[in-house]
């Protein structure tokens, strides 16, 4: 009995095996002290902030957040303000990290819908914070949540090669590092990662999974979950990149030490405008495209102006803007 040839792989899994194969020789070295020069580079610009919070209080810094406040912190308030609600677009991501996590390991052919549905099942009789909406959804909600989740694993499985067990592959890692004695905590989760670091050579790939179009913040993202793990480990990632699977195109950034101390000097920023939002400084209006789903978009002139709307003539106002 002869086991079975592996599929041929097309040509956009080749160019994602060129792009995340690197020779020893190419793999970059970093010093052991990096990790504590960006600490401390880090606790001495949030010390301020630090000082100030409320006793037992800490500040939680995740991407989001960062991309949110350096956006429109309008925006990134009336959304603070809005009270969370599960969608099938919102359960999506979490149903097709966990369909990928499950492909890494799944025995006989890998089927994208098969993979939802024992994501959906196994996410359902857990304790996450989607489980009791997916045990309580409607049956339409099932279904569009099945339907969109099936056509980015899909997406996924025809964009990337198998992932073999020997690259180490993680999905939803998540990453932490306490800072100024816990009073301000960096986190976030990947949505994969592949390789790991040789000492202090670095090795590890750091993708973010992506539909549509590039935007500059998806590079702030990344960079955040770099110098995250360089606190964790000391060792940064090799290389980051944004996927965008509707293209089947990668856009990667080598990891340095430019652009880790980028993402301290963006952290911190973004980490004081914070505090001066929480203690009640009105935020600064940042109109953009974004605005079309902002939840304040309604009552806010400025963002109605940028759309092209009449904030003074209400019968030219179409709420139908609000849907992405």
């Amino acid at each position: 009995m002869t086991l079975a040839e592996p599929p041929p792989l097309n040509p956009a899994q080749h160019d994602v095996l060129a792009l995340l194969g690197a020779r020893p020789d190419e793999r970059p070295e970093f010093g052991a002290e990096l990790r504590h020069d960006l600490r401390a580079e880090l606790e001495e610009g949030m010390a301020p902030v630090a000082g100030d919070l409320p006793p037992n209080d800490s500040l939680w810094i995740s991407k989001h957040t960062l991309s949110s406040v350096h956006g429109c912190e309008g925006r990134h308030q009336a959304e603070k303000a809005t009270e969370f609600a599960w969608t099938p677009a919102l359960a999506r991501g979490t149903i097709v990290h966990k369909a990928v996590e499950l492909s890494v390991h799944w025995r006989g052919e890998l089927i994208p819908l098969d993979l939802v549905d024992e994501a959906m099942a196994r996410l359902a009789n857990d304790d996450k914070a989607v489980s009791d909406w997916l045990r309580t959804c409607s049956e339409s909600d099932r279904a569009e949540l099945r339907s969109v989740a099936g056509e980015r694993v899909t997406s996924f499985l025809e964009c990337f090669p198998p992932l073999a067990s020997k690259w180490f592959p993680v999905t939803e890692g998540r990453l932490r590092a306490d800072l100024n004695d816990g009073r301000i905590v960096l986190s976030g989760r990947t949505d994969l990662t592949l390789g790991k670091a040789d000492g202090t050579r670095a090795g590890k790939v750091v993708i973010d999974l992506k539909t549509g179009g590039f935007s500059p913040s998806h590079t702030d993202d990344l960079r955040f979950y770099a110098l995250v793990d360089t606190l964790r480990l000391g060792t940064p990632p090799r290389l980051v990149a944004s996927y965008y699977l509707d293209s089947a195109r990668a856009q990667p950034e080598a990891v340095t030490e430019g652009v880790l101390r980028a993402a301290v000097a963006r952290t911190i920023d973004g980490v004081v405008k914070l505090h001066e939002l929480n203690g009640g400084r009105e935020p600064v209006l940042r109109p953009g495209p974004p605005c079309r789903w902002c939840p304040a978009l309604p009552t806010c002139d400025t963002g109605r102006r940028h759309l092209g709307d009449d904030p003074d003539a209400d019968d030219r106002w179409d709420d139908d803007v609000l849907d992405p």
